[in-house]
């Protein structure tokens, strides 16, 4: 029988070890114990929010854990990106984003950040690839980009094109910039309205996600003129790439990530980046994926980080040559 010395010795080392268990190494091996939240920086039911919400679903059915998608919408993704970074890290909150533009283009179309895009996260994970679509109106008179450009030259300052992401502003921007066009920027807020405009001919083209824009191509509504990368996806095979319709300077390729706060602990990560291979490259994701205008393109933590590194250089080249002024 212990005597009473030997019980207050056992609860003094007790209650040592009991923050180094929930904090440690131990706690880890119950993760998760309860629901995770994903960040969504798009408005509920856009064709962004549907792209996270497939993710979250997947990793709910692979961890057995609810996953419950949040959406914070608003200053092209900083929102939710801050709201990620100050998040508690403990495996119940993660983003599920455009990295590409909410990270690795963000700190060169901004003056300031509330995050740091690089070192204020734990990069988890790499899940698929797109290019944008530069699109027009279905049943608007521009069947190829020439007769779009030429359009656009005659029209000067009084011509237009929609903005919604950051990719989509470069990628416009640059377009602009290799044939010399004054055509001014329109930014939404949201795609429906773009759309609208489009529709109307209130404006004349705007590069828009696959994720949103590919089912509005298939159906005539829209018709994609060119995608913003050098070489064609195989999404996107039949649409022709910026190289081919002689945009030279563009090559800009959206890529989808996991990230979370920084300070998650190693096994979580680890969890997470087995599961999001897993699910990057099963035979219904790349279904899902071909069916948005997007191809697989797994990779872990090493490979996200060194490719979010090099995008912010490559980010930091195309802004300068749009000469695209920073957001205060």
């Amino acid at each position: 029988m212990l005597s009473r010395r030997q019980l207050l010795r056992s609860a003094a080392v007790a209650s040592v070890a009991m923050p180094y268990i929930a904090s440690g190494a131990f706690a880890d091996d119950a993760w998760p114990a309860r629901e995770i939240h994903a960040v969504c920086g798009f408005p509920p039911g856009s064709g962004a929010d549907i792209f996270v919400r497939f993710y979250a679903k997947k990793l709910q059915d692979a961890l057995g854990k609810t996953v419950i998608v949040e959406n914070k919408t608003g200053a092209f993704g900083n929102i939710a990106t801050e709201y990620l970074a100050r998040s508690k890290p403990d495996g119940y909150t993660i983003g599920i984003m455009p990295g590409s533009s909410f990270l690795a283009a963000a700190s060169s179309l901004f003056n300031k950040l509330p995050f740091d895009p690089i070192n204020d996260f734990e990069h988890i994970a790499l899940l698929s690839e797109l290019p944008f679509l530069l699109c027009v109106a279905g049943d608007g008179p521009f069947k190829t980009l020439p007769e779009l450009t030429a359009f656009l030259k005659e029209k000067g300052d009084q011509g237009s094109y929609g903005s919604l992401a950051n990719t989509g502003i470069v990628s416009s921007e640059l377009y602009k910039a290799q044939f010399g066009l004054k055509t001014v920027e329109v930014k939404y807020k949201e795609a429906g309205s773009c759309l609208n405009d489009l529709y109307g001919s209130n404006i004349a083209f705007a590069h828009i996600d696959p994720a949103f824009a590919a089912a509005h191509v298939k159906s005539g509504k829209l018709r994609a003129l060119a995608t913003s990368a050098a070489n064609r996806l195989e999404a996107l095979k039949d649409i022709p790439s910026a190289k081919d319709v002689g945009i030279e300077n563009c090559n800009i390729i959206a890529w989808w990530s996991v990230h979370g706060p920084k300070g998650l602990p190693k096994p979580i990560v680890e969890r997470l980046t087995k599961v999001f291979a897993e699910i990057a490259v099963a035979p219904d994701t790349k279904k899902f994926l071909a069916d948005s205008g997007s191809d697989p393109f797994p990779g872990g933590p090493d490979k996200l980080k060194e490719l979010l590194i090099a995008d912010t250089k490559a980010w930091a080249g195309y802004v300068k040559l749009a000469k695209i002024d920073k957001i205060s």
